[in-house]
């Protein structure tokens, strides 16, 4: 049997290992950071109709810039932005991935702060850039200073906040973006896939653009919207963004049906968005029961909570699992990442809890 080992693959991606979460047939999932709600009828008949509209003409390629969609993205944004300003791919990883392809590349680097999204490495080895793994503060937050140090000693070509940043939840002080702005001699990519989950008084770094030539606000239509299965991401930035990420693009890369069925979904995001509150009441939930019960959890404005397990998180997802919750261990020695779900879902992690995260405190 063929192995990558017998495969002449590139050096730097040798040991590696592919991005991925369990997808496993349990009756409570909250692992992935999914909108745990169905999408509604309404919206649902919006979009077929949308998509059958475009049935007949799939003999011809799609718009290949996407206009008519991104002027909805830039509608749905505000902050002054139009369509020259917004590009769109098949979810934000193919943004990030297209950013990277313009900005990163061989013989430069893309900097970090971890624990935070496990795909902004790979995606800079993909595009052969060299990785710096930076670090967040004991308690997953980061400070101007400490982000103007290592910017000042890497020095590198692409830096990546994230804002709430994935797994912690933690969103960050636009102070900390500000001076990154001012040190970075390159780009700096603000990821908000989860903006729309942050607390009331919570700052966009959408805020920031005008002035700010090398920033970027990617985001995503998977999660507030309950779109993952459409696949549609997107940034704002200056046009001359856009213009840069164009030269990488792949050919018609985002196909007539996605971008109709984007469309008819940002058309319809009043009803898509309404299980916002629900999902932040669910997450909110579980912050408060699990600190009452003694275990330490991190400020989270996103859709999901990361808690303290003690010291061996494994053994405790699979208590999870084996109690029928599948949740994701992304990691962190000592923590494990829940979503919130809807309340029947959220019940049943904190029943579980109950008992597991006891036995684990004990332990």
């Amino acid at each position: 049997m063929t192995t990558l080992d017998d495969l002449p693959l590139r050096d730097d991606l040798r040991g590696k290992s592919a991005y991925g979460a369990p997808q496993l047939d349990v009756a409570v999932r909250l692992n992935t950071n999914e909108n745990s709600y169905p999408v509604p009828d309404a919206v649902v008949d919006a979009i077929a109709k949308a998509v059958q509209a475009e049935l007949r003409d799939l003999n011809r390629y799609p718009d290949r810039d996407a206009v008519a969609l991104r002027t909805d993205l830039a509608d749905y944004l505000g902050h002054g932005l139009t369509a020259a300003g917004v590009w769109a791919a098949n979810g934000s990883n193919e943004v990030q991935q297209q950013l990277l392809q313009a900005f990163a590349g061989p013989g430069r680097t893309a900097l970090g702060f971890g624990p935070s999204y496990s795909m902004h490495p790979l995606l800079a080895a993909g595009v052969g850039s060299r990785w710096i793994g930076a670090l967040r503060g004991p308690d997953f937050g980061l400070t101007p200073a400490a982000a103007v140090a290592e910017i000042e000693e890497h020095r590198p070509d692409v830096v990546f906040l994230c804002s709430p940043n994935n797994p912690t939840g933690t969103a960050l002080d636009p102070e900390v973006i500000t001076a990154v702005l001012d040190t970075a001699p390159g780009m700096v990519i603000v990821d908000e896939a989860y903006a729309e989950f942050a607390r009331p008084g919570t700052p966009t770094a959408l805020a920031l653009l005008p002035g700010h030539p090398r920033l970027v606000v990617t985001r995503t239509m998977s999660k507030a919207f309950g779109f993952a299965g459409g696949r549609l991401g997107y940034l704002a930035a200056d046009p001359a963004v856009i213009e840069a990420v164009q030269l990488v693009r792949l050919p018609y890369h985002l196909s007539s049906l996605t971008q109709a069925a984007a469309r008819a979904a940002l058309a319809q995001r009043d009803a898509l968005l309404a299980t916002v509150d629900a999902i932040k009441e669910q997450r909110d939930r579980i912050v408060t029961t699990l600190r009452e019960r003694g275990t330490a959890v991190a400020d989270s404005d996103a859709n999901f909570v990361l808690f303290a397990t003690g010291p061996d998180q494994k053994a405790a997802w699979q208590a999870f699992l084996d109690r029928g919750v599948l949740i994701r261990d992304v990691g962190l020695p000592g923590w494990l990442r829940v979503t919130a779900g809807d309340p029947v879902e959220t019940t049943a992690f904190l029943s579980a809890a109950a008992s597991i995260l006891a036995e684990e405190i004990q332990s």
